[in-house]
């Protein structure tokens, strides 16, 4: 089951965190895996772990956020069966001290390079007569979280491109849907945590792990599990839809 052989996938944000343990995942099951990324070295060092244990792999350095730079990649890849929107960037602050060059930032990484990215897969896919996309959006986009107004916003804009691209190519054998996550132990949250609580690192992490219901964060492979199960042919049946995957923040922190 979840075997993806023959299968081209394109992961953007496959240098780390989720979409590098998407990345490998689908590599294990049997994909050739274009790793999309915008830093060279995190591109090349997940592209060398795949090849080492699994098959082969394609580093595509790329600003997602560049529409000639993505059609180009895409154009270069050719066939596409899979893409992962992963690639995306957070921000903390309300909506007083949010700038315009913060909301800027938000909107072109999460936003307009998801768009980039749907864009020209779908093209691609239509060819074909099928394809399957997953977006990653956020529990952001069911629950209103302190502190993160620009990134809630770019996460509800992923959310609603699911639903629009999901109705309008379900009969072109394209499906889309998008997993919202809680927090994530990726390096991020370790540089988050050691820029903003300096000497406190150990303490917010525990504190940041325990609002989560059950009592942790997610690992990315945890993540990704999800993320193969979804782009897999056992959820043939799945199309429009958010899959929350957030150790019970939902439903049960409240």
């Amino acid at each position: 089951m979840f075997r993806l052989t023959g299968q081209i996938a394109v992961v953007t944000g496959g240098g780390s965190g989720i979409g590098k343990a998407t990345a490998l995942l689908f590599a294990r099951q049997g994909a050739e895996v274009n790793v999309i990324d915008l830093n060279q070295e995190a591109c090349n060092s997940t592209i060398a772990e795949i090849e080492k244990d699994y098959g082969k792999a394609i580093a595509q350095v790329c600003d997602v956020t560049d529409q000639q730079q993505v059609k180009e990649i895409f154009s270069s890849i050719g066939k596409v069966d899979i893409l992962v929107n992963s690639a995306g960037i957070s921000h903390v602050g309300n909506v007083e001290n949010t700038t315009e060059a913060d909301l800027d930032r938000l909107y072109n990484v999460n936003v307009k390079g998801v768009y980039n990215c749907l864009q020209a897969a779908v093209s691609i896919m239509k060819q074909n007569q099928s394809g399957v996309i997953l977006n990653l959006a956020s529990i952001a986009n069911n629950v209103g979280l302190a502190d993160r107004f620009a990134y809630s916003m770019s996460k509800g804009a992923v959310y609603a491109m699911t639903l629009s691209v999901a109705r309008d190519y379900i009969n072109e054998g394209i499906r889309c849907n998008c997993i919202s996550p809680a927090r994530v132990h990726t390096p991020f949250v370790d540089g988050f945590i050691k820029k903003n609580y300096p000497g406190k690192e150990k303490e917010m992490f525990q504190k940041l792990s325990k609002s989560q219901p059950i009592g942790r964060m997610a690992t990315p492979e945890e993540i990704a599990n999800l993320i193969l199960y979804l782009c897999s042919g056992e959820a043939s049946f799945i199309t429009g839809c958010d899959y929350p995957i957030d150790g019970g923040f939902i439903k049960l922190n409240n």
